[in-house]
């Protein structure tokens, strides 16, 4: 989307409640907080969504207009909505089928702390003995001359905004997708450039994950071993690259799954290595490559490794452990390295295709 997302939600506010009164709107936090959760509308498909937050957001403004309390001020004595309910209905929305809990319970209420140290008030009201959550009608009742405006549907409204926008923006980036397979027999080099475009430290880090598979995958295609339970009866087999599942899943620290060597992968935005450990505690230690999402070379990242890993545990045993489970780290240069390598041996259509199967799958298209 090119234009300017942060002129929209102004226009939206104006249409609302008129210019003077707008500007006062504008600058409330909750307004503000969505400004900045919204940037990504003007980087179109390739930027990350804010959606786990926005969502919190939405679904409680959501329950609090369909229960009513924007007509009357009895939401103080409301039993609050149930975890259930607003759990399912933020994954039924555009984008949300893998959201977690985390925005709801904690997260949302953390980064609008961040934002606004001084306000003291938090967004998020949460009864964790009873799961039940109310949003902070302080937050959505504005005081102009006198006069009291309830914000809570220009809320949905904006938010709304921010979906179609990232809704349009991905199927701009699918339809560019087709045109480049249209081309790829007679223009390879934009094929190239647009590919190489989508591996940016800037890419949504979905994205990210599905053109580092999709390399990947016909990288190690090429790579043939030799395997068997007797040396007169050895199997030949090409490596094989499975996705585990959807970008972003819990799913315990495997995105994808190598047969027949049993390799497992984790992509990641993150150089916060206390990560990495948490991973690999998570498959019990088992040697698993790391595909980094960073421009830093991999002698610096073992370094910075090494370092975190005897700043958290300090003991060599113990940091030997960690870091004999990490059995390679990718970073983008090694990425291009290995997509010109498939290009070579003839894959270019194919990492296209995959990048296009994978995309309509983890977009829901």
């Amino acid at each position: 989307m090119n234009n300017d997302f942060n002129k929209i939600i102004e226009d939206v506010i104006i249409q609302n409640f008129g210019y003077d009164n707008g500007k006062i709107i504008y600058g409330t936090a909750i307004i503000q907080y969505i400004i900045k959760k919204t940037k990504s509308a003007n980087k179109g498909s390739k930027s990350r969504g804010s959606f786990a937050n926005l969502y919190a957001i939405y679904v409680l403004i959501e329950d609090y207009i369909n229960k009513g309390y924007t007509a009357n001020n009895e939401y103080r004595t409301y039993e609050g909505a149930k975890f259930s309910t607003l759990y399912t209905r933020q994954r039924e929305l555009p984008f949300g089928s893998k959201l977690q809990n985390h925005a709801l319970n904690h997260r949302m209420n953390e980064e609008f702390k961040k934002f606004f140290p001084t306000l003291e008030i938090i967004p998020i009201i949460r009864d964790s003995e009873n799961n039940r959550y109310w949003f902070n009608e302080q937050l959505l009742l504005v005081n102009i001359a006198g006069k009291t405006y309830n914000i809570s549907s220009l809320i949905i409204e904006i938010i709304n905004q921010y979906i179609k926008a990232k809704q349009n923006a991905m199927t701009s980036f699918l339809n560019k997708c087709e045109e480049m397979k249209n081309i790829s027999n007679t223009n390879t080099d934009e094929v190239y450039y647009f590919i190489v475009s989508l591996l940016d430290k800037n890419v949504d880090a979905r994205l990210f994950e599905i053109v580092s598979y999709s390399i990947l995958k016909f990288y190690y295609n090429d790579i043939k071993i030799y395997w068997g339970y007797e040396l007169d009866k050895l199997i030949e087999d090409n490596l094989i690259l499975y996705k585990t599942g959807r970008t972003n899943a819990n799913d315990g620290g495997i995105d994808f799954v190598m047969k027949p060597l049993g390799r497992f992968f984790q992509v990641t935005e993150t150089i916060d290595f206390k990560k990495y450990f948490l991973d690999i505690d998570k498959v019990a230690k088992f040697p698993m490559t790391f595909v980094v999402k960073t421009d830093i070379d991999i002698k610096s990242l073992n370094i910075e490794i090494e370092k975190k890993a005897y700043e958290v545990y300090g003991i060599k045993p113990i940091v030997d452990t960690y870091l004999k489970s990490i059995e390679e780290l990718i970073n983008i240069p090694i990425l291009l390295q290995r997509f010109e390598d498939t290009i070579r041996a003839g894959h270019l259509n194919n990492i296209l295709d995959e990048i296009i199967i994978q995309s309509e799958v983890e977009f829901n298209v």
